[in-house]
């Protein structure tokens, strides 16, 4: 690619999560000090991940370092993401690409910007395990070598890690601190990939290779750094951590693109063949091409089963020409067949015989297999007894007009859905929407809204038939989604806390929590609302399925951008809040390592010191039954109102402490929010947050119930330093919420049209 393409002024499609400063930190002049190692990073739709990578590298203790992130034109927010963090911190930079040009090349973009005296390749889903860049800065330092590869461990999408498979080339037999590829050839066998070896960037830059276009791109590039090195060394320490995701992951999908591991083969071997040197190693990379090429094409996600014939006879033809004179098949007879077999391009006969290994290997498998499944079974016949009706009914066709919604488990007419359900009847009165709600709130329910209780054969058959179902948090288990059907997941708050996978870090938040039915459910997802970019990066990690993400704003939320004065007197006069007086509403969250709900504070005190001048109003979290508080004129228990907007928009200021209802409340760009924070470490590392809500806050934070009370004595919640934090904070979490979010969502979903805003 001709510099000039990437030295033209950069384009943006993504929405910042703020300003930046002035100049980009892409753009600043280089700096005068010379790094020792220079970690570039190129970035492509990893919103979810790439803050975690590039917190792990800028390690504050590691001294001679510069990060260099190319953003390869990501459509989502890590164009952002990157920007804040390169305004923090001047050790990373930030090349902002105005088109996606793929791996290799950014790779090489980065490599061209590199100041540093040695390079490591990091992929931007991935992360470096804690002080390991401190670790790989001392190996260079003492010994200087051409390449240092580094060991590194798999984390599988439900937390669980895995040792390098091959990581006992590391110690087996012990190495010396350096040496060169002859005296020690089983370092080719270490994982064919450049995120684990650290470069000598002039070594790298005189032998010539270039991370090539497509498919393996660093194939080309690793072999030949290891083959002509004068001084390799190995770090027998996990540095880094390759996260296997569940979904996202290129070379882990069906497409022709695995053809091009073929052109990344012969650059290999057109290596070894303009450098005599290297012709010891021929054997064993032949043995490493030959099983790579093999795993690829007996991968059922890599290759379509129309063209595994096809590969099979590229390998083939790769094989007869490239084959060493006098090379033995390694390993044992099975692979004495492989080879046997690919040198006659005989594919049908590899075709069974690579089909009866599985076979046998299943059937030793079956007697557990069989227990598992006589255990599920009688289960699962228990529940089919009472089920008959419904899986008859998912024979029948699909209703293209029915839409079920759901809220809160089923606990009334609420939330998204419900801003949904009121948007569809306007814009697609063709729909008819039914709610499902639990027997005992059916009293709740508007007059004229078509509900069914959870059980019924009517609920039964509508599950079973309808083609949308909106919830804000979960249908069972056992719901069956049939193919034409679309699930939407609205959710019902910004994760100010980890949710999701994340929550697999903390064992307090995830007590009982089954993360592998959470991820099955998730996979039925069609659609994911996000209300602000900090959701859109919470949600992409914490559910890794795939899901088209809506970043349109909260529907709910289109009442408070469109509040009246009138609206609010009204709400105001039916919860009887006198004229003249401040209401204060308490919206606390749930805090899983306490029992119950108690308020964080002395109710009593505060409205006795406040005066008749206030009245609080209680609203605990909705995990706890209502009708709990108090009533009377200084503090009321709102806790059985049916809508927190209505709550919202009556009250004159929001006393929360970690509750996403703030995200919400700061919609109401006139209203105080207060955040009593005195347990934030403890909820902190119990429960996992996203946002540290103490450094960047809505309004007034209270770290004690002194100071609490005295914000409000004072008026601080009113004063100019708290609504300049407000208006900071409504910026960056309420972008999209314009009072059109609902509309959006019904245009997109039930119409089919682009929904436009954020």
């Amino acid at each position: 690619m001709p510099p000039t393409d990437l030295d033209r002024p950069q384009g943006r499609r993504h929405l910042r999560l703020h300003q930046g400063p002035a100049m980009p930190p892409s753009e600043q002049p280089a700096r005068p000090d010379h790094p020792l190692l220079s970690v570039i990073v190129p970035v492509y739709e990893v919103e979810g991940y790439v803050r975690r990578c590039l917190e792990s590298i800028l390690d504050p203790a590691a001294a001679g370092i510069e990060v260099i992130a190319v953003d390869d034109r990501s459509p989502d927010h890590c164009g952002a993401i990157l920007d804040e963090m390169a305004a923090a911190d001047p050790r990373l930079r930030v090349r902002h690409l105005d088109r996606n040009v793929g791996l290799g090349r950014a790779r090489n973009l980065g490599l061209d910007l590199a100041a540093g005296d040695y390079v490591w390749f990091f992929d931007s889903d991935d992360y470096a395990e804690e002080g390991a860049v401190r670790a790989v800065l001392d190996r260079l330092a003492a010994t200087r070598p051409d390449v240092l590869v580094v060991d590194h461990e798999r984390e599988l999408w439900d937390g669980e890690r895995v040792p390098n498979a091959g990581g006992r080339h590391f110690r087996d037999p012990p190495a010396p601190e350096t040496f060169r590829c002859a005296e020690r050839p089983d370092v080719l066998r270490i994982m064919m990939a450049a995120w684990n070896k650290v470069i000598r960037r002039e070594y790298l830059l005189e032998l010539g290779p270039r991370f090539s276009p497509g498919y393996y791109e660093d194939l080309n590039v690793t072999f030949p750094l290891l083959m002509a090195a004068e001084r390799l060394s190995l770090l027998d320490r996990v540095c880094y951590v390759y996260r296997q995701r569940r979904s996202g992951g290129i070379t882990r999908s069906a497409s022709r693109r695995h053809f091009d591991a073929f052109d990344q083969y012969e650059r290999i071997f057109a290596f070894m063949d303009a450098h005599p040197g290297t012709e010891p190693f021929r054997g064993l990379m032949f043995d490493r091409v030959i099983g790579h090429a093999l795993m690829i094409l007996e991968k059922d996600d890599r290759i379509y089963p129309s063209d595994r014939a096809e590969f099979f006879g590229r390998l083939t033809e790769f094989s007869r020409r490239r084959r060493p004179a006098g090379h033995a098949v390694p390993g044992g007879r099975l692979k004495a067949v492989k080879y046997r077999l690919l040198e006659r391009g005989a594919y049908a006969p590899y075709r069974a015989a690579v089909t009866l290994v599985d076979a046998r290997r299943r059937a030793k498998a079956l007697p557990r297999t069989a227990v598992r499944f006589a255990r599920h079974g009688r289960r699962m016949a228990r529940r089919l007894l009472g089920r008959l009706y419904y899986r008859v009914q998912l024979r029948m066709p699909i209703d293209e007009n029915l839409v079920v919604y759901a809220a809160y488990w089923y606990r009334g007419v609420a939330c998204n859905p419900a801003a949904i359900y009121e948007k569809a009847a306007e814009l697609a009165p063709h729909l008819h929407g039914v709610w499902v709600v639990k027997p005992g709130a059916a009293g709740s329910v508007p007059d004229g809204v078509d509900h069914v209780a959870p059980g019924t054969l009517r609920y039964l058959r509508a599950m079973a038939r309808a083609k949308y179902f909106v919830n804000n948090v979960t249908f069972p288990n056992a719901i069956v989604k049939r193919p034409g059907q679309v699930h939407v997941m609205t959710q019902h708050g910004t994760p100010l806390k980890k949710m999701g996978l994340d929550q697999m870090a903390f064992p307090v938040g995830a007590k009982g929590l089954d993360f592998k039915a959470q991820i099955a459910r998730a996979d039925r997802w069609d659609f994911l609302l996000s209300s602000n970019p900090l959701s859109s990066e919470a949600w992409r990690r914490g559910f890794p399925c795939d899901y088209e993400m809506l970043e349109i704003g909260y529907p709910r939320n289109d009442r408070l951008a469109d509040a009246t004065s009138a609206e609010r007197t009204r709400l105001r006069a039916g919860l009887g809040i006198p004229a003249g007086k401040k209401a204060v509403l308490y919206a606390p969250t749930h805090r899983e390592y306490r029992d119950g709900y108690r308020p964080m504070f002395d109710v009593e005190r505060f409205a006795r010191e406040l005066g008749d001048e206030y009245v609080l109003l209680l609203r605990p979290h909705y995990y706890y039954p209502a009708g709990d508080g108090q009533d009377g004129e200084r503090v009321r228990d709102v806790s059985g109102h049916p809508s927190v907007e209505d709550l919202c928009i009556a009250s004159d200021a929001l006393l929360t402490d970690y509750s996403s209802i703030m995200f919400d409340y700061a919609v109401l760009e006139d209203r105080p929010i207060v955040v009593l924070a005195n347990d934030w470490e403890t909820y902190r590392l119990t429960r996992g947050v996203n946002f540290d809500i103490t450094a960047a806050p809505p309004g007034v934070v209270a770290r004690t119930e002194n100071e609490l009370v005295e914000a409000f004595r004072t008026g601080a919640p009113w004063d100019d330093t708290a609504v300049k934090a407000r208006a900071a904070f409504r910026a960056r979490f309420c972008p999209w919420d314009d009072g059109h979010a609902a509309e959006r969502a019904v245009r997109r979903i039930f119409l089919g049209e682009d929904p436009g805003g954020g």
